[in-house]
Parts: C-alpha cells; sequence; structure tokens
C-alpha cells in the first residue's frame, strides 16, 4: 500500500516541495468550502449537502495527478476534487442552490456530478472506450463510494473498461460506510481491490489520508492506463462527519471502531503536522492559506446570491431532444404559473 507521511522526507518521493505545499493550499480549501456549505445549508440557502470532511487528501492527490486533459468523472461528494481541478467554487455553490451545473460555461474536461449511485462508471468506461479508440492519451479517472461497488452499474463498467481495455482508473473512496451500513456488511470481500481482478486488470490500495501517497498512486495507474487499460485504486479513507445533512450518524456509528489512528485522524492537521515536521510550512504561511481561502469561498457566494433565481422551466430543458406528452403538459403549467407570478 502506497504510504508516505512520517516514512518518507517529501524529497524522496515523487512530489516536488512547491507541490507539497500545493496539495496543503487545496486541502485547507475543500475544507473551508465544506465547511461554509454545511453552514449554508443550516440556515436553509441550500436544501441538501454531502459533506466531504476527512476525505479532502484522497481528493485532492487526486486531482493533484491527473494531467490537463485527462477527464474527472465525479460523483456527487467530490466537490474537492473539482475544485482542484479548476471548475469555480461559484458553479458548485449554484449547482446545490438548484441552478444548472457549471453556470460559468467553463470547458474543463469534468463530467456533470452524478447523484444516483455509481451511474457515472458506464460513462467513465465509455469516454476510456473512446480515448482508446481515437487512440488519444487522455485518461478518465471516476470518484465513487465504497458502497457503489454493490451496484450493478460498478461491475458492468469494470466489465466493459476490461474488455476493452480502456484507459480508466476507478477510484473507489472507501469511507467505511454505505450511508448507514458498514463495508463488512455490504461486501464479502477481503479488500475493494481485491474485485479488480475478476475482470483482469490490477487492484490497488493508498492510504487515502495522504495527498502524497494518493498523488503516487493515481499518478502510477495513470499511467498504466494510458499504456494497458484500466486500475482499480481502493482509497482508504473515513467520513468524519454525516452523510448528508438529512442524516444522523451517531444512531448507527459507534467512535471505537477498529480502524488504525492514521486512517480516522483529520487528514489536514496530520498533513500540516508533516509538512511543519519537514520545515515547509510555518505559522505566516498557513494563517496566508486560510485567509485565501476564506476570501474565495466569500466571493463564491457573494457570486451566486447576485444571480437572478433559475428559471423553473428549465428542469426541461435538457432531459430530452423532443419532450413526451406528459413532460409538455408539466412544462406549460410550470409555464402559466410563472407568467401569473
Amino acid at each position: 500500500m502506497h504510504r508516505a507521511i512520517a516514512e518518507r522526507d517529501v524529497a524522496e518521493t515523487a512530489v516536488t516541495e512547491a507541490g507539497a505545499i500545493d496539495l496543503y493550499r487545496e486541502m485547507v480549501r475543500a475544507r473551508t468550502f465544506d465547511d461554509r456549505a454545511l453552514a449554508l445549508q443550516r440556515r436553509g440557502w441550500m436544501s441538501g449537502y454531502p459533506p466531504f470532511r476527512g476525505q479532502e487528501a484522497t481528493q485532492v492527490g487526486v486531482a493533484h495527478a491527473m494531467a490537463a486533459t485527462d477527464w474527472l468523472v465525479p460523483t456527487y461528494r467530490s466537490n474537492a476534487a473539482q475544485i482542484a481541478r479548476g471548475v469555480p467554487m461559484s458553479d458548485l455553490f449554484a449547482f446545490r442552490k438548484g441552478y444548472a451545473e457549471f453556470q460559468s460555461g467553463h470547458d474543463l474536461p469534468v463530467f456533470p456530478q452524478a447523484v444516483p449511485i455509481a451511474t457515472q462508471l458506464p460513462h467513465a468506461a465509455g469516454l476510456g472506450m473512446a480515448a482508446r479508440h481515437r487512440g488519444d492519451e487522455t485518461a478518465i479517472l471516476t470518484l465513487f463510494g465504497d458502497g457503489a461497488t454493490s451496484e450493478g452499474d460498478f461491475h458492468e463498467a469494470m466489465n466493459f473498461a476490461g474488455v476493452f481495455d480502456g484507459p480508466v482508473v476507478f477510484c473507489c473512496e472507501n469511507n467505511g460506510w454505505a450511508i448507514s451500513l458498514p463495508r463488512e456488511r455490504q461486501t464479502a470481500s477481503e479488500t475493494i481491490a481485491g474485485k479488480a481482478s475478476a475482470y483482469g486488470f490490477e487492484g490497488k490500495r493508498v492510504d487515502g489520508m495522504d495527498p502524497i501517497a494518493v498523488a503516487e498512486c493515481v499518478a502510477d495507474a495513470l499511467a498504466t492506463a494510458r499504456e494497458s487499460g484500466p486500475v482499480l485504486i481502493e482509497s482508504l479513507t473515513y467520513r468524519l462527519g454525516a452523510h448528508t445533512t438529512s442524516d444522523d450518524p451517531s444512531r448507527y456509528r459507534e467512535d471505537d471502531l477498529d480502524l488504525p489512528e492514521w486512517r480516522t485522524a483529520d487528514p489536514i492537521e496530520r498533513y500540516e503536522t508533516y509538512l511543519r515536521e519537514q520545515g515547509l510550512l510555518d505559522d505566516e504561511t498557513i494563517a496566508e492559506i486560510r485567509e485565501d481561502a476564506d476570501a474565495g469561498i466569500a466571493a463564491a457566494v457573494e457570486h451566486v446570491d447576485a444571480m437572478a433565481d433559475p428559471d423553473s422551466s428549465e428542469v426541461f430543458d435538457h432531459v430530452y431532444d423532443r419532450l413526451p406528452a406528459e413532460l409538455r403538459r408539466q412544462r406549460s403549467t410550470v409555464d402559466s404559473a410563472g407568467e401569473q407570478n
């Protein structure tokens, strides 16, 4: 398993000193976004939100390893990876507030968030098959939780990618819980990485609370994907908060789980300690990074607050090329109500 913290100096890793600090900067920015989004939801600014506290190291490490032209295919909890890939935070806030996704009109190789569990995985496999058919160097990385491995879409995507040698890295953020179901209750496999062998390709495990280890592991996997075909990564992380803002983890989760301290500790605090010991971080730099994160999040929220309310009829725009009769009827009702108001 890929490990780095407390075992190697930064100089012994594949990450530069500047890159190591950038990883910290992105993790802090992601955590600040997550905290602000949670606070906004609690005051009614958005209807619901899936926190990702504890998973910043995995998502930022993944983004750090990807080439500029590689496609990210995210799930609904992949906000940190999207931010690190360059998606404007205002886009993510707007989406959660009810606007159509990607209001900025960016042209980044980032798929829309998939809210249904595992439905993004066949899309990733299809992108990989297309890239292989064209013969280009594009690779695809898709993120999903451990619960997604029990869905049919997971198995179908893995099978297609394996058969057609698609340049796809399937990255499972194993945070220990599929909503309220612990990992050992939703799969009998000893590891999730081990599932890859059934589809004819390699599975890897990585310390998902360590951004350097994740970046190294994903970089290796992407190189393999480009050359010979898919790879499955099981990133061992932990969900420090609730599944969503409608969830109460105290009803099903005990604090004395049989997990090592490195997996349940706050990844930002752990990484910050490591960088301090490496002589790469000090109080002044940390304060500057946090101030920049606060300012960026504040500007993103202000931008969304200034946007006009979305038109309710827009929900019909991108569902069908030609709306079925029932949806045409529904849209006319929505349009009539809007005109009356």
